[in-house]
Order: structure tokens, then C-alpha cells, then sequence
């Protein structure tokens, strides 16, 4: 099984892509995972907002290349506790059916397009957190589920 994670925008902060990195290293052993980066769009204006996501959603869809599960992470997704996080790529991994893809949106959130071209809206919290901050809890959730999976210890 391949994971990717297609996200909006570049990790800045040194600590960010450090524990990226470190996420992707212990992921090694467990799946072949890719991020893609792409480009934040630029709105000078209110107006220019709706149509700055409209073109990003139109990037997240077209880098995603039709995979066997479309998950885009939305704060209006549906939540769910790490074990059933874990049962869900279980099964994923158990069909062998393709790609995996999440895709996480800019700061003003994801196109109405992708939100309905997608399979799942995930939400990782009820809590806000900078749209670079979900990568890393994407990647750590990830991380926890295939600990979950395997029978190997984690912290709670």
C-alpha cells in the first residue's frame, strides 16, 4: 500500500520538519508514504479568497491521480478515535486496492469540489490548528495506526 499525503502549502518552521521527518523515518518499516507539496495560492483580497481555493482544490485533485480512497481532512469531517483510524487502514492495507491519498487544504480550508469528490472528511480535532499543523498529526496518527495494526506498544 502506498500512502501519500498532497497538502497546500510549505513546512517553514524548523521543529515542523524535523518531527515530519522523524514521522517519516519510523513509517518506514510499516508503508511506502510520499507527501506533495503544492503551493499555497496568493489572495490580495476577500473577493480573490473563493477562487484561490477553487484553484488549490483543482491542484489537491488533479495530484492525487484517482486513488482507491480519497481522504480530504476537514474540521466538519467525520471524527474518530485512533483504533478505528487504525481498522480503516487495516482494511485498506488487507484489499491491496491502490493508493491511499489524504489531502489537506490551505489556511482558508478546501474547495466544495474536493469535499465532494472525496470518499471521507476526516476531522483530526475539534480544536483549530494551522492547516502545516495537521501534517504532522496526520503523520503521527498514521504512525499510531500501524502500531495499533501490529500489536506494538504506544504511547497513550
Amino acid at each position: 500500500m502506498h500512502i501519500r499525503i498532497i497538502a497546500i502549502g510549505k513546512l517553514k518552521d524548523p521543529w515542523m520538519k524535523e518531527g515530519t521527518g522523524d514521522l517519516l523515518s519510523r513509517l518506514r518499516p510499516y508503508t511506502r508514504l510520499t507527501i506533495t507539496e503544492i503551493s499555497e495560492e496568493k489572495c490580495s483580497s476577500e473577493g480573490e479568497k473563493r477562487r484561490a481555493i477553487e484553484r488549490e482544490g483543482a491542484l489537491l485533485l488533479t495530484a492525487s491521480k484517482n486513488p482507491a480512497l480519497l481522504i480530504a481532512l476537514d474540521p466538519a469531517g467525520r471524527k474518530m478515535p485512533s483504533e478505528a483510524f487504525a481498522d480503516l487502514i487495516r482494511e485498506r492495507e488487507i484489499a491491496g486496492t491502490g493508493d491511499l491519498v489524504f489531502l489537506i487544504g490551505g489556511p482558508d480550508g478546501l474547495s466544495d469540489e474536493v469535499r465532494e469528490r472525496s470518499d471521507l472528511l476526516l476531522s483530526l480535532s475539534e480544536m483549530t490548528f494551522p492547516h502545516t499543523f495537521a501534517r504532522l498529526l496526520l503523520l503521527e496518527q498514521i504512525y499510531r495506526a500501524f502500531r495499533i495494526i501490529r500489536g506494538e506498544p504506544y504511547h497513550r
